[in-house]
């Protein structure tokens, strides 16, 4: 009998190979025991909330308002609400076509799009037009937009750093392209050295393969690291000899954890740059509403910039963009409230900074007492995450333990993780999810747990690895790095 639609082997064999490690074996695995009554501290997926960090009190009142908008008419809603968030709903709820539950235009709500351009230029002391930014449902549906507008064929490679964050290799193989890789050198802390790019343009070129686009991820995920200014301008000269359009992932931008390198936009360096350059690079850019001291990913709110694309290939991407009809409208006014946020002398300003603060200082301690506590752990070294909200450590397994891996038949940082998630319900997600180099070890962490919590988690940690350690070292002479 011939199988039917959708059976397996009638699907798109582009599904069949897409591969996402974050939501993938060991968070199957984690999802089995948290239902067997174990304890998982989940700490695979960048999700704030989920791991207790409070939602910033005022957007959330502005969109109780929108959402109930009768609360307006009640004459007692001044003692439940302040007076900003009264007539920031007022505001937002004038700007759409009929409430949240009416579509929008599909590039978003146009006074929402006004109000993230007023951010960048603000951020970036360059112009902003809003016929250029398009609302999107998370920057995630952004990414996979351009990516589906860019890739054509199998011939068509994007430059993606590795290790790098799973969605740009699952979306490039569910439309067909090739991933080009490009390695971050963690031993410069996760540096970029475009000679390592022009390589990497060099061998895809000679297998047939039209380099087409570079992804940055600043700050980084996995690897945590900050993109200088120095860095982004050889990256953008780079793209301008090559001819690629370089897809700027910056939703980490609030996420920074200390003072040698701020976030600096490629959008900012590139008009900095002046001519040619300025008018030359293709460049689009990624933010959300999911990271930052917001965290808030279940609302789905993002956009992304275009720069020096063309009017007609604009066009096409609304129409695109039209199929779905429109972006998550709540989601929209969560980001005009994060790039219009309180001002000084509002009513809802000193709570506002308040909490955001409190977030950012205690993310800051976090990121200091996970680093150092995988440096105290035998056969473990990691980098200091300088922004977004991961640890990723290298995890210097002995060969035995490689060996046991795969007896078992498991990636040996899969085999680790497993026994660590079996252990110690911290879920975390293996290197090999992100791309890493031959015989290297590593695991993603975030770095959201609660702060009062850290210290018990390094510890559970610290008490399984040294146990793993002595139970697969070769005490005949294997050292720790």
């Amino acid at each position: 009998m011939a199988p039917k639609p959708l059976d397996y082997e009638s699907l798109n064999e582009n599904v069949k190979k897409v591969q996402y490690a974050v939501r993938g074996e060991l968070y199957l695995r984690a999802s089995e025991l948290q239902k067997e009554g174990k304890k998982i501290i989940f700490t695979n997926v960048g999700n704030p909330h989920a791991l207790g960090q409070k939602p910033l009190t005022f957007p959330r009142q502005v969109i109780a308002l929108c959402q109930a908008p009768f609360l307006l008419d009640d004459p007692n809603v001044g003692l439940m609400f302040p007076a900003d968030a009264i007539a920031k709903a007022k505001h937002y709820l004038s700007l759409t076509s009929g409430g949240l539950g009416a579509y929008s235009d599909s590039r978003g709500i146009p006074g929402i799009r006004k109000e993230v351009a007023e951010f960048i230029e603000r951020r970036d002391g360059h112009p902003s037009d809003p016929e250029l930014i398009f609302l999107t449902d998370g920057a995630s549906k952004g990414v996979m937009q351009m990516l589906s507008s860019i890739i054509s064929s199998a011939r068509d490679g994007i430059l993606v750093p590795v290790p790098q964050y799973p969605l740009y290799s699952a979306a490039i193989s569910l439309f067909g392209g090739s991933l080009v890789p490009y390695f971050l050198e963690e031993t410069a802390n996760w540096g970029l050295d475009v000679n390592d790019l022009r390589n990497a343009v060099s061998e895809a070129r000679s297998k047939g393969i039209t380099v087409k686009a570079m992804v940055i991820i600043n700050p980084g995920n996995p690897t945590g690291q900050c993109l200088s200014a120095a860095n982004l301008r050889e990256i953008l000269s780079f793209c301008y000899k090559e001819n690629l359009v370089l897809l700027g992932d910056e939703v980490y931008q609030q996420n920074i954890y200390q003072d040698e390198r701020p976030f600096i936009s490629s959008k900012k360096v590139l008009m900095d740059m002046g001519l040619p350059l300025s008018k030359e690079v293709q460049l689009v850019s990624f933010h959300t509403v999911s990271k930052g001291y917001w965290g808030e990913c279940g609302q789905r709110g993002g956009y992304f910039e275009m720069t020096n694309i063309p009017p007609q290939t604009v066009d096409e991407i609304y129409k695109v963009a039209s199929v779905s009809l429109s972006p998550n409208v709540p989601a929209q006014i969560f980001m005009g409230l994060m790039v219009n946020p309180p001002k000084p002398g509002d009513i809802s300003y000193d709570q506002f900074i308040r909490e955001s603060k409190g977030i950012l200082e205690s993310l800051r301690r976090r990121a200091k007492l996970m680093t150092d506590g995988f440096n105290s752990c035998r056969n473990v070294v990691c980098n200091f995450t300088e922004g977004a909200m991961y640890s990723f450590p290298q995890i210097r397994l002995p060969p035995r333990a490689i060996e046991a891996a795969k007896a078992a038949g498991k990636v040996p940082d899969v085999f680790y993780c497993l026994k660590l998630l079996e252990a110690t319900g911290i879920s975390t997600v293996p290197g090999s999810g992100f791309g890493q180099k031959e015989g290297m070890f590593h695991l993603r962490t975030t770095i959201l747990p609660a702060e009062q919590d850290m210290p018990g988690i390094m510890a559970s940690f610290k008490k399984f690895n040294d146990e793993f350690m002595e139970e697969y070292e070769d005490h005949r002479g294997y050292s720790r790095m």
